[in-house]
């Protein structure tokens, strides 16, 4: 497990593995505020606790305005693990089945890659659309595609910490937190 990295207003900024969040500590560029007792580092000089959770001790600007590209990693957390023409989650798809991309509006006919374009399909109802529009196969998404906000794109392929989840609670709410949670769930299965 990571090491969450929060930004001096606490706003959670990413997992870092747990070398580089030592390293931010030891060079003071940020702070220790939650820790997993039963891991230690040593050097020759001192004891560190393993750090789970560390606070930026400068506040680092993040834009918000760029675009994520689609990845199928990201793509597939968007939707939920799910095909969207049938509905079945990826625990569901039987021997050679597997998720992939769909472009509703296919790319040898105008369609581009965009987040509003794609959609998770398992591999037969992406075989039986096949170069075709939704309306032509009489195969229509079951969610409308839309580009995912930041905090669910981020998050949603994370693993956190309950000790974690309670920063990410205390920055972005309840909601943010449930949504993340069910992704998590949707992704181990």
């Amino acid at each position: 497990m990571g090491c969450l990295a929060l930004n001096a207003s606490f706003e959670p900024l990413t997992i870092l593995p747990v070398r580089r969040a030592l390293r931010l500590v030891i060079d003071q560029k940020a702070e220790i505020l939650e820790v997993d007792d039963t891991r230690v580092f040593r050097s020759a000089k001192r004891d560190l606790p393993c750090p789970t959770v560390i606070r930026l001790v400068r506040y680092i600007h993040v834009p918000r305005k760029y675009r994520r590209q689609v990845t199928n990693t990201f793509l597939f957390a968007r939707d939920g693990y799910r095909c969207q023409y049938c509905g079945r989650h990826r625990s569901e798809l039987r021997g050679r089945e597997f998720l992939t991309r769909d472009h509703i509006v296919p790319v040898s006919r105008g369609g581009d890659n965009s987040w509003e374009n794609v959609v998770t399909a398992c591999s037969t109802c992406n075989n039986r659309k096949g170069n075709h529009l939704p309306a032509e196969a009489g195969m229509h998404p079951i969610h409308l595609p839309v580009e995912p906000n930041y905090v669910e794109l981020v998050w949603a392929v994370r693993k956190i910490t309950p000790v974690q989840a309670k920063y990410i609670r205390l920055f972005y709410g309840e909601d943010v937190l449930r949504a993340l949670q069910v992704a998590e769930t949707d992704a181990a299965a």
